[in-house]
């Protein structure tokens, strides 16, 4: 009805769950990260908890999205069931044949019997078998109990069956219960989707109305966008209930700019109007909306892969080594000092020091690229980024040609924004159009709200939250490998690579970058990874390289800056 008076092609705020609208929060890429990390972590249980209309729903078809092929899913979004209930709807799912001999009714052993016999068969054949139970909050103890049981079958390297249970916050509390102690030992990750922040809000509000078909400033009032933010708290349904009803009321009154008092309005009518709060009011305890039942409009694209090492690894800064992982939001980095230390790793001496990471002096293209112009294989594209370092890297093989130069590729599946700005160096994205196969480009530049994508002369400047949907978290690079490391290096913590790593820790605890109370090689390796929001895993490895690097000024590309360029 408002949209032609707005100059939108179509409403940008349904509750129905369109992917155009798709749009990613950095907390909400981190908690598909953790179902993604789930698949590959060798079994138990993963949780995610969230409050109603937060996107757990939506992030849970994205993940289904994404999961490898050799995964088989029985998904279950009714659990208020009994225990046979449940191992009947199981079985179903994973299409078991269930047989009942004998008088009397089925019995519990009539499902666990055909299903072990499945989980081991598929085991053998080379499948993981997943269950994702959604609404897990309304699961009794005695059901979870049940569950946790099921976890039993294993294998020496991981167990048949892996769990995932999405719910309300109430989920987080009733794991937490005496009685399912033994349960929640079997947590391998665990994730709570908080609502957006404040700057997040404006940035959702304004992707969908770009979506919509927006071309001007957008019709919301700063103010307006704040309480916005104060009365539906940062959840994504709130938000597309508030805003759709503030247009229509703007529209009805023939005005071009939603203001705060039509929010306030539209807010009385949206929400219970015994509680929406004064305009003095900070906080806001929403009531029962309207359409609360309808499904969420939030949704991420993100991540997934591996450390491209053996064991899989949690994404970075996530600390997997306690069952409740901690992820840092904004992880701290340590200041490059200002003078090089003597023994910091440094290109071979036949060759001049890479160059910092500088675009074509073409003017960039404002907006995404189409799938054209992007690199056809990730092997181009790493060629292309060896010219950054100063070296012809083959488009055939890439990454062995860089080892033979002392570098060496580096890939992961669920990197995050915050992690391209702490590694701050040229990158690979995989980046996925709507409706269109991968195509790849290059990473130059970064501002707070901007990146720079290249390929070739053109490039192409855009917003972070529109890069967020076209990149799900596929993240490719080169580093620059210590003095003495032979071949590809996975685990730095001894040999020729370790020795180096200990004299750059040292300087930099010289510098005052490290606490003195660490002593050990160790320790200060824990030190430095917990200060860069790595956990404390003592690893060292690629990512801990490349941020010692960074740290002592060993000479890699950097990004650039979009708007100085």
């Amino acid at each position: 009805m408002y949209a032609g008076f707005f100059g939108l092609k179509q409403a940008p705020f349904s509750i129905a769950p369109d992917p155009r609208y798709l749009y990613m929060s950095e907390r909400h890429r981190e908690a598909l990260a953790h179902l993604l990390y789930g698949v590959e972590g060798g079994g138990g249980f993963v949780l995610l908890s969230g409050e109603i209309g937060a996107g757990k729903t939506t992030i849970c078809r994205c993940f289904l999205e994404q999961i490898p092929a050799h995964c088989r899913v029985a998904y279950i979004f009714n659990p208020k069931l009994t225990v046979g209930d449940l191992l009947r709807t199981i079985c179903h799912e994973f299409h078991v044949e269930v047989r009942h001999e004998g008088p009397g009714p089925t019995t519990i052993n009539d499902y666990l019997d055909p299903l072990n016999a499945y989980l081991l068969s598929s085991h053998a054949a080379g499948q993981h078998n997943l269950l994702i139970i959604d609404e897990a909050q309304n699961l009794t103890p005695h059901v979870l109990e049940q569950l946790r049981l099921l976890t039993n079958l294993e294998t020496p390297e991981r167990k048949l069956l892996q769990i995932i249970l999405i719910g309300q916050p109430e989920l987080r509390d009733m794991v937490a219960r005496p009685e399912l102690e033994q349960l929640a030992q079997r947590v391998i990750a665990r994730f709570h989707l908080g609502a957006l922040s404040a700057a997040e809000t404006r940035h959702y509000i304004q992707h969908r109305m770009a979506v919509a078909g927006l071309r001007g400033p957008l019709p919301f009032a700063d103010k307006a966008v704040s309480r916005i933010h104060t009365l539906t708290g940062g959840v994504p349904r709130r938000i597309n209930l508030l805003c759709d009803r503030a247009l229509l009321g703007a529209y009805a009154s023939g005005q071009q700019r939603v203001e705060r008092a039509v929010i306030d309005k539209a807010a009385s009518e949206v929400f219970d109007p015994g509680r929406v709060p004064d305009r003095s009011s900070a906080t806001l305890r929403l009531g029962t909306l309207v359409l609360g039942a309808l499904g969420g409009a939030l949704a991420a694209a993100v991540l997934f892969g591996l450390w491209n090492q053996a064991q899989p690894r949690a994404p970075l800064g996530v600390d997997v080594s306690t069952p409740a992982p901690v992820v840092s939001e904004t992880p701290a980095v340590l200041p490059a000092p200002h003078a090089t230390p003597p023994t910091a790793s440094a290109p071979p001496s036949d060759s001049p020091p890479p160059p910092e990471a500088k675009s074509s002096e073409t003017p960039p293209n404002i907006g995404p690229p189409t799938l054209t112009d992007l690199f056809g294989s990730e092997n181009a594209a790493l060629s292309e980024l060896g010219a950054l370092w100063g070296q012809a890297l083959p488009e055939a093989d890439p990454c062995a040609r860089a080892e033979r130069e002392q570098l060496q590729c580096f890939r992961i599946g669920r990197m995050t924004v915050n992690g391209l700005r702490q590694l701050d160096r040229p990158a690979v994205l995989t980046l996925r159009l709507p409706g269109q196969p991968r195509g790849w480009a290059l990473l130059t530049g970064m501002t707070t709200d901007t990146a720079t994508l290249q390929v070739g002369k053109q490039r192409w400047l855009m917003p972070i939250t529109e890069l967020a949907n076209l990149w799900r978290g596929e993240y490719a690079t080169l580093w620059q490998q210590p003095p003495g490391q032979i071949g590809r290096l996975s685990n730095g913590n001894t040999g020729p690579a370790a020795a180096w790593a200990a004299q750059q820790l040292n300087w930099l605890q010289a510098q005052g970058a490290l606490p003195t109370s660490a002593v050990s090689f160790d320790q200060k390796v824990r030190a430095f990874q917990q200060a860069n929001g790595l956990g404390s895993a003592g690893v060292v490895g690629p990512i801990t390289f490349m941020l010692i690097n960074r740290a002592v000024g060993v000479a890699e590309p950097r990004l650039s800056t979009p708007a100085a360029s």
